[in-house]
């Protein structure tokens, strides 16, 4: 075996990326693809959309007695352009209701909503696109499993990752993290140069992360880096009694720090 199923409650293997191998047979995939293209809330990437980045963390949100869907609906309400369900300790039924639900929301709400790492997830919810880092398998073998109406981003630290992702067909890379967080371990910290030097080399839009929040998210877009789109946020929204509100100050912080600019 090529990679490994393990079934699951929707009859569906469980894949994330970094399941699958670099060598193996798509077609073995084809039946596990999304719906006709045709047939999802996004048609098309903006760019845009990129401004406020809510990524979510089941952790977080059992720290505050919030389900993914109350927290997810909460940030929509208050301003977040896109979404990204990274659910690392969330079970495999769990997170495909919670997804559903997500979707729906999102949907009525025209905003994209998209899935870390869980292709299968993505598949099952017909969810707007994925988000995969560097040890994941590429963007160009997603993409033949989503196809060409769906977003998807990339994790890059470097100028190289950045061009590997544009060569890939990533829609956006991620670049961070900018300030040091205690969201994902290992992480080296970039600072505004290594920032600035991805943001230069880039042929895609690109969204900062890492230990971004209320006090600094306005000096990140206030540098007017090329190609630099918006924020993602983990903690600064959902390590919080009430994310509706902390959305809401973020999103005017950033859209007053885009006018300046």
């Amino acid at each position: 075996m090529l990679f490994r199923w393990q079934r699951t409650m929707w009859n569906l293997p469980f894949i994330t990326v970094k399941t699958l191998s670099l060598e193996m047979d798509l077609k073995a995939l084809s039946r596990l693809k999304c719906p006709p293209y045709n047939i999802g809330s996004q048609q098309s990437f903006n760019p845009d959309s990129l401004l406020l980045y809510a990524v979510t963390d089941s952790r977080m949100n059992k720290k505050w007695g919030h389900t993914i869907k109350d927290a997810v609906k909460a940030a929509i309400e208050g301003g977040a352009t896109i979404v990204q369900l990274r659910e690392k300790d969330a079970e495999s039924r769990e997170f495909l209701a919670a997804a559903k639900a997500c979707m729906e929301i999102c949907k009525s709400s025209r905003v994209p909503l998209l899935i870390n790492d869980r292709v299968d997830i993505a598949l099952a919810c017909n969810a707007d696109g994925v988000h995969v880092g560097q040890s994941d398998v590429s963007a160009r073998e997603i993409r033949e499993l989503l196809g060409p109406g769906k977003i998807i981003g990339v994790s890059c630290k470097t100028p190289a990752q950045a061009e590997q992702a544009w060569n890939d067909g990533a829609d956006y890379i991620g670049c961070g993290g900018v300030f040091p967080t205690t969201t994902k371990v290992n992480n080296p910290t970039l600072g505004f140069e290594g920032l600035k030097t991805v943001c230069l080399a880039s042929k895609l839009p690109v969204v900062a992360i890492g230990g971004i929040n209320a006090t600094n998210a306005g000096s990140v877009m206030e540098l007017g880096l090329p190609n630099l789109k918006g924020v993602a946020v983990v903690s600064a929204l959902f390590d919080r009694e009430c994310v509706m509100t902390e959305t809401r100050n973020l999103r005017s912080i950033l859209t007053n720090a885009v006018c300046s600019v």
